[in-house]
């Protein structure tokens, strides 16, 4: 078996793979403060609570955009498992061609997503990635990764606006009945799920017209769930994408 970790800003999204299936994935907060020890018994308590025998996995890798945890979730797997993890990053082996001007800029994270996108779907491709930042990458038909955007996340630009303004609360992302919200909640949630599935539209099209052609595209994070079906371009949610990503990584690092 295979344990995948991607370490984002605010989770940390945790599978176990038996060889091309998925048994199960979690989530664990973000924590800096948090010592190898402790994600070590995070992760035991995962297997644990999914009934997965730690002496079955044979392997693990992992991704981040927390450089400052990196060391701490390397040891905590290894103590779990006794694998020293394979980390995603210079001099692994992914297939993508990177024709960024600094390829060494890429996150890790992206790279993940480009991979997992080349190998599953139709390109060119546009990656959305609703996370605590929202990313939007472009792959074209070779499969090469050419660059993309990145943006305020959804929630922290929520949290943002609730916490910088006196009189706008806190509120559940969903999207109301109407575009033209009647109330304060209903207007903040019309501008965070409408005008982000907007702002996906838009920005696609904007992809497309440099790929100049169509593309497929597909959203993964968290968010996307509430936002792709207010799309108007047909948009494929794919929630496990970036642990497709390791999965695909570790097989050809073998």
């Amino acid at each position: 078996m295979l344990l995948a970790l991607d370490m984002g800003n605010t989770n940390i999204t945790v599978g176990v793979f038996d060889g091309k299936r998925l048994v199960f994935e979690s989530r664990l907060a973000t924590d800096h403060a948090k010592m190898a020890d402790q994600y070590a018994m995070d992760l035991y308590t995962l297997f644990h609570l999914y009934h997965i025998d730690v002496a079955e996995i044979d392997g693990a890798i992992i991704s981040s955009v927390v450089p400052p945890l990196d060391h701490a979730m390397r040891q905590a797997v290894k103590r779990v498992t006794g694998k020293a993890p394979l980390q995603v990053g210079p001099g692994t082996k992914t297939g993508i061609n990177i024709k960024l001007d600094n390829p060494a800029q890429l996150g890790a994270d992206l790279l993940v997503g480009a991979v997992a996108a080349a190998a599953k779907y139709n390109t060119p491709c546009i990656i959305w990635d609703l996370g605590t930042a929202t990313t939007v990458s472009a792959i074209d038909e070779t499969g090469a990764f050419l660059g993309g955007a990145i943006m305020a996340g959804l929630s922290t630009a929520m949290n943002s606006l609730s916490g910088q303004t006196s009189l706008l609360p806190r509120i559940r992302l969903e999207a109301p009945a109407h575009a033209v919200g009647r109330n304060t909640i209903e207007c903040m949630q019309s501008g965070a799920v409408f005008g982000t599935a907007a702002m996906i539209d838009g920005m696609t099209d904007r992809f497309e017209a440099e790929l100049q052609k169509p593309a497929t595209v597909i959203a993964t994070g968290g968010l996307s769930r509430e936002v792709v079906p207010h799309c108007r371009h047909q948009v494929q949610y794919d929630e496990h994408l970036l642990l497709e990503g390791l999965r695909i990584i570790y097989e050809k690092n073998r």
